[in-house]
């Protein structure tokens, strides 16, 4: 261990810049109470500092760094009693901290879910509540990896991918969807969002973002992934793409291309079954992997295997348990070197397996951190197991090591931001910038208010929006009334035609723009219902700025902007 023990001080400070806060802030946790603070940063070759590190770790430390559970419990130590429960069931273990320390977790995931995400069924818990508790939270986690012998600090994600799929929403700026990005289409205003964003996932201590969504839409308007995803055009996707990694990673938080290699001309669900890709592998190069290819140029720390049946490359095989699909096709044809995580791996497809051999074949196909296996110690056992029988041999183990440790040295170079960026004035413009810049009018005029008099705000679906909007709307002068008055009708996710009102003098879609082919009046699309984009839309209904927009997936009748 002389050599490990000689690589302690970088990776100690590396651990202590991803647990501790430079400035506590209200409520959290004091940095220096978890141990000694060192201006020590890596140096030198990452590659080559993890893999000797890599090199000297024990069976059970390296199986360790290849998992990335969930875990019961809003605190590290104290917990529950139901969360105490949970927790034995699920690792056999009583709070967070003692299932890192009793698995050498190389990586954590923080949870959530609420009743519009459509990948609410894989989240068991929550555990976010507020920036403060998260950035206790995420301290106490690492002071429980720094306990042990080998000294490895984790990786801490989540999905804020903002939109639909957003763990954190209270206390944090909320961005719109990645939708309203590709509306707006200018990458150095999602640069500059991102980069907000980042920075206050990095000031409560997550360094990893399950984000951006890389898939391409497809013309249906049915598919699965909707407003997660920037457009249909693999080009001008690709350009936010690259343009979200930069800004997730210039602040400290390593991004992750998703759904690998494309989730976006699906209409089925990975979370409750196979979706299958029947693109000819052309058709796949071409419309589906550019972003992913991008989000590679761009230095992206992860790419997240998808739970899809790629009939070009491997028919009838999830992409995610699928060799050919991750390194004959990610790895090797595309020149893909960093971290490859799996998608939930307590996800419908990948429950095919016990969660012991899933966790193998995953390993076996070319991933390298398996994300929520549904039960971790049956996982952790089955690659020991694997191990130690020479189904997995050690030296794949070390590979995935070796690409992990280097990421969250990569990560350390990057000065954690203090907590007084959460909620903060940077974040709240970036998010406003983008809102504004996404509004797009389909129809009605580009100049003046769109609608004059007393307003009256109905909603489908979107009872906070709604609540925002009539808000934003008094701020900017408008007599708000909840009767008569010109109707503005908004439609919010899931919703469809059914959902419209006949009486509405203007429509504003809140997701994907499609719900507009069947409305009448004047039309607009904001993709998003957040506060950022309520403000904007109210700024644009009163006549006080314009709707520069045009929408990223076309809408039948309609053109992608009436105005821009």
């Amino acid at each position: 261990m002389s050599a490990l023990r000689r690589l302690l001080p970088p990776l100690t400070a590396l651990a202590l810049s991803l647990s501790a806060c430079t400035d506590g802030g209200a409520g959290a946790a004091d940095p220096s109470s978890s141990g000694p603070v060192s201006d020590l940063v890596p140096s030198g070759d990452p590659a080559a500092q993890a893999a000797e590190v890599a090199g000297r770790l024990s069976d059970e430390e390296l199986v360790g760094q290849l998992l990335m559970p969930y875990a019961y419990g809003n605190a590290a130590d104290k917990v529950s009693s139901g969360s105490v429960s949970a927790n034995r069931n699920y690792a056999g273990a009583t709070t967070p901290a003692e299932i890192v320390k009793k698995y050498h977790l190389g990586g954590i995931i923080l949870v959530s879910s609420s009743a519009d995400d459509p990948t609410a069924s894989t989240n068991m818990t929550t555990n976010v509540e507020s920036p403060a508790q998260i950035a206790k939270l995420t301290a106490g986690l690492q002071q429980a990896a720094l306990s042990l012998p080998a000294r490895l600090p984790l990786l801490i994600g989540t999905d804020q991918e903002y939109g639909q799929v957003t763990r954190i929403r209270d206390g944090m700026v909320q961005l719109p969807s990645a939708l309203a990005f590709g509306a707006a289409g200018d990458p150095a205003v999602t640069e500059a969002a991102w980069r907000a964003a980042g920075a206050e996932l990095a000031a409560i201590g997550v360094n990893v973002d399950f984000a951006p969504d890389a898939d391409v839409l497809g013309t249906q308007p049915g598919g699965v992934i909707g407003s997660r995803a920037y457009g249909n055009d693999p080009a001008k996707v690709s350009v936010q793409v690259a343009a979200a990694v930069r800004g997730l990673q210039s602040a400290g938080v390593a991004a992750t291309a998703k759904h690998f290699p494309g989730h976006g001309h699906t209409t089925v669900n990975s979370h409750s079954s196979l979706p299958v890709l029947g693109q000819s592998l052309d058709a796949l190069q071409s419309g589906d992997l550019p972003p992913f290819l991008a989000a590679r140029d761009a230095g992206v720390g992860l790419i997240m295997s998808g739970h899809l049946d790629v009939k070009a490359v491997d028919p009838g095989v999830p992409a995610s348990f699928s060799s050919k699909v991750l390194v004959d096709l990610l790895r090797t044809k595309l020149g893909y070197t960093g971290v490859v995580v799996t998608d939930a791996l307590n996800m419908t497809p990948a429950e095919a397996w016990p969660p012991g051999e899933a966790a193998v074949r995953a390993i076996l196909a070319g991933n390298d951190v398996l994300l929520m296996p549904p039960n971790l110690t049956a996982a952790y056992k089955g690659l020991l197991d694997a191990v130690r029988s020479g189904r997995i041999t050690k030296e794949r183990l070390i590979e995935s090591a070796t690409r992990i440790l280097t990421l969250k040295l990569r990560l350390a170079a990057v000065p954690r931001p203090s907590m007084s960026v959460v909620d903060g004035d940077a974040g709240r413009s970036a998010a406003r910038n983008a809102a504004a810049a996404a509004i797009t009018v389909l129809r009605g005029p580009c100049s003046g208010a769109l609608v004059t008099g007393p307003i009256r705000v109905t909603s489908a679906g979107s009872e906070t929006a709604r609540g925002v909007l009539e808000e934003s709307l008094r701020q900017a002068g408008a007599e708000v009334v909840t009767q008569g008055g010109a109707e503005v009708r908004l439609v919010g996710y899931g919703r469809g035609s059914a959902d419209l009102s006949p009486s509405s003098a203007v429509t504003v879609a809140l997701d994907t723009p499609y719900v507009l082919g069947s409305a009448k009046g004047t039309l607009v699309a904001t993709y998003s219902g957040s506060r950022a984009s309520m403000s904007a839309l109210a700024d644009v209904l009163m006549g006080k700025a314009k709707a520069p927009g045009r929408t990223p997936v076309p809408v039948p009748g309609l053109p992608a902007s009436a105005c821009a």
